[in-house]
């Protein structure tokens, strides 16, 4: 599904950010990308959801080489992953509900199992008493957890979190991690990026740990399937 060969990453002129970066991940996976800030987690997610091309190197998403993909038929493959961002991405000018269904809207889904299923979700993460509410009136964690209903919503083929449990307490942390598990039993790959070590341990997942813009380990034995 997720095929990296050799790929290095910089921005402008200067040093790379991310080299010699080489893993796969198979379909229906589930693996943490950890490291301390700045060791290029972030980046290496952009990389995954086609919001940065690699300097050098291969990147294969859903059997493309993304070199090769022409700028038209990008959407397609997008709509395939869901993201979960640092910033959220909320829209204010939409309620709760409606920032969670906006990906079902899009795909063209019917009305009545868009309202079914973003209940659904929204009572599932806690928030079911504030459909009509406006994002910004919520906290951060609160927010956080739309943003992840909103990201698996669709339930897409590969899913990437940048850091998902950042703004919540423990007990809710662990309620996100078991949702990601579920879609990654029903089928979604799974990559949760995280410096929280106690979360890693308590969920026995394998992982991709970048340590200055290399990859440490990639546990290939547990990634071929």
């Amino acid at each position: 599904m997720v095929r990296f060969e050799n790929v290095g990453v910089r921005y402008g002129v200067g040093p790379e950010v991310l080299h010699d970066i080489t893993f796969h991940i198979s379909s229906a996976s589930f693996h943490f990308l950890t490291g301390a800030s700045g060791a290029g987690k972030s980046s290496l997610l952009k990389l995954m959801y086609l919001a940065l091309r690699p300097s050098r190197g291969a990147v294969t998403l859903f059997g493309k080489d993304v070199r090769n993909v022409a700028r038209a038929d990008l959407p397609a493959i997008r709509r395939r992953i869901g993201v979960v961002f640092q910033d959220f991405r909320l829209l204010d000018h939409l309620s709760v509900f409606d920032n969670v269904a906006l990906p079902l809207r899009l795909a063209g889904e019917e009305e009545r199992r868009i309202r079914n299923n973003v209940t659904e979700l929204l009572d599932w993460v806690g928030l079911g008493d504030r459909l009509d509410d406006s994002p910004s009136t919520l906290s951060g964690g609160e927010q956080q957890r739309i943003a992840i209903a909103r990201a698996v919503i669709s339930k897409p083929t590969l899913l990437l979190a940048d850091e998902p449990t950042g703004n919540v307490d423990d007990r809710i942390a662990h309620r996100l991690l078991r949702l990601f598990e579920e879609l990654h039993r029903a089928g979604t790959a799974v990559v949760v990026a995280t410096h929280n070590d106690a979360l890693v341990k308590r969920f026995p997942h394998p992982a991709l740990a970048l340590d200055d813009g290399g990859l440490r380990s990639a546990e290939p034995p547990a990634m071929a399937g």
